[in-house]
């Protein structure tokens, strides 16, 4: 055989392997888009329709990570955290290895202390704690490594899933107290291989996102007003662009025809009452302060009481409640479309449109071939065109209602939307709402489903099913 038609077989054949990889590597699949581009999987599923198997797994709200023919999950069950990992041609658990905690992180009491999704590579899985850090696992489960760090202070519990980029795996470590920073380490080993301080940034629950144009790779993160670029290599910040919440950002951003989509919607600074009025119901000694044992409502919440109580005596003044409101203040809810960046601050420059009607407060934005789609509590789903941000239609009813945290996520055209009440419904793409069906698994559901294989997978509160045909 010639050499040159030797080389070209072999460059075939390894590109047909890679292809042919059955992956969902981690929180929303490659780059956290939530397209399955080339998968066909079922539209009308349930207990007994198109059910390849159910399988009971401890309780968690991670979302199913899948490398050929293994899924992986976290767990928390017992005051011990777990990962474990499951044969996916039948859901049969194969391994799962404990954590070496030894405190566990304050969560909100609809979350769970195992929110972040694996990654994986093939190679090793990669999973975070909050409560403990990095641990590494080969596909079988033998420890590869570990990365412990300091126990994470959120207001809601850590959400961010780690994410692997050429090289790196990324940790979003924002948190209360000046304490955030954004975390590379090398996937082989675990060893830092940068750490940058992000001090103004608070409780967000983002997954870092990879930015590649041309030989330019950059992480993006959203956090506390700003959405930020960092250059993969060494950490170093680009650009940045305002327009976020100032507290409790969650949607972690998508690419598109060459923007990148940004959303966010939590406290806002128009509802936060003035001092005063916190004073009629948390003063009764009349010294014009709040104990920690008078908080009430917002300042019953540690978090926000250690995070207003900025001099950490344990008592809030107006000076400090009025801070806080001037720093919530700062932030802005919506959607924004962002064209390729330059250096430095960008909102009044790269900013392609922004709208504040249909925003999600959890779920992250979807783009599929030129729309951009959001749903948010109540099952109402909103699209706007990708290009120019006109919305095609607004907080439709899905006939499903509950609230909404698991993310939207597409394959073969139509696009899966899960609701904590265990209604999955599917939406054809387009500009109008066309609900294609309603399947309602009677378990609650947090987690974002995934896609491999032309299967759905999908994690509810004490359940992984799998559906195909």
């Amino acid at each position: 055989m010639k050499p040159k038609l030797c080389v070209l077989l072999a460059t075939l054949i390894q590109t047909e392997c890679v292809s042919a990889t059955v992956a969902w590597p981690q929180f929303r699949g490659p780059n956290c888009s939530g397209v399955a581009a080339s998968d066909k999987p079922p539209v009308a599923f349930g207990s007994v329709t198109n059910l390849l198997w159910k399988t009971a797994v401890p309780p968690g709200w991670s979302s199913p990570c899948v490398w050929e023919d293994r899924i992986f999950l976290t767990a928390f069950e017992n005051g011990k955290l777990a990962t474990i990992g499951l044969r996916r041609r039948d859901g049969k658990r194969l391994w799962q290895q404990t954590a070496p905690t030894e405190k566990i992180e304050e969560i909100n009491p609809v979350s769970s202390p195992a929110s972040a999704t694996p990654a994986t590579d093939g190679r090793r899985v990669y999973v975070y704690f909050g409560s403990y850090g990095l641990l590494a696992y080969d596909v079988d489960g033998r420890e590869q490594w570990r990365k412990p760090l300091p126990l994470a202070a959120l207001l809601n519990g850590s959400g961010a899933s780690p994410a692997l980029t050429p090289g790196r795996l990324i940790i979003n470590r924002d948190q209360e107290h000046g304490k955030s920073s954004l975390l590379a380490v090398d996937p082989r080993n675990g060893r830092t291989l940068w750490e940058i301080p992000r001090p103004e940034f608070a409780s967000s629950y983002a997954t870092p996102i990879l930015w590649k144009r041309g030989a330019t790779e950059e992480v993006v993160l959203a956090g506390s007003v700003r959405l930020v670029g960092y250059a993969l290599k060494d950490g170093q910040e680009r650009w940045s662009v305002r327009g976020l919440e100032a507290v409790s950002v969650c949607p972690t951003p998508v690419i598109g025809d060459g923007h990148l989509y940004a959303m966010s919607r939590s406290f806002g600074g128009n509802n936060m009452p003035p001092f005063p009025q916190m004073l009629a119901d948390m003063d009764p000694n009349g010294d014009r302060r709040i104990a920690r044992a008078e908080g009430k409502g917002l300042l019953g919440n540690k978090f926000i009481f250690d995070a207003t109580d900025t001099d950490h005596d344990n008592i809030v003044t107006e000076q400090e409640w009025n801070a806080a409101l001037a720093f919530i203040a700062k932030g802005d809810h919506g959607i924004f479309a962002v064209r390729a960046p330059s250096r430095g601050d960008l909102t009044d420059t790269h900013v392609v449109w922004k709208q504040k009607r249909g925003v999600a407060t959890v779920p992250s934005p979807l783009f599929f071939k030129g729309r951009v789609y959001a749903v948010q509590d109540g099952g109402r789903a909103t699209c706007f065109e990708a290009k120019t941000g006109k919305i095609l239609f607004e907080q439709e009813r899905l006939g499903a209602d509950g609230e909404y945290y698991a993310s939207p996520i597409c394959a073969n055209g139509n696009i899966y939307l899960a609701s904590t009440r265990g209604v999955v419904s599917v939406i054809e793409a387009g500009d109008t709402l066309k609900v294609l069906a309603r399947n309602d698994l009677s378990e609650r559901l947090m987690a974002t489903p995934a896609i491999a294989d032309h299967k759905l997978y999908v994690r509810t509160a004490n359940h992984l099913w799998a559906f195909g045909k």
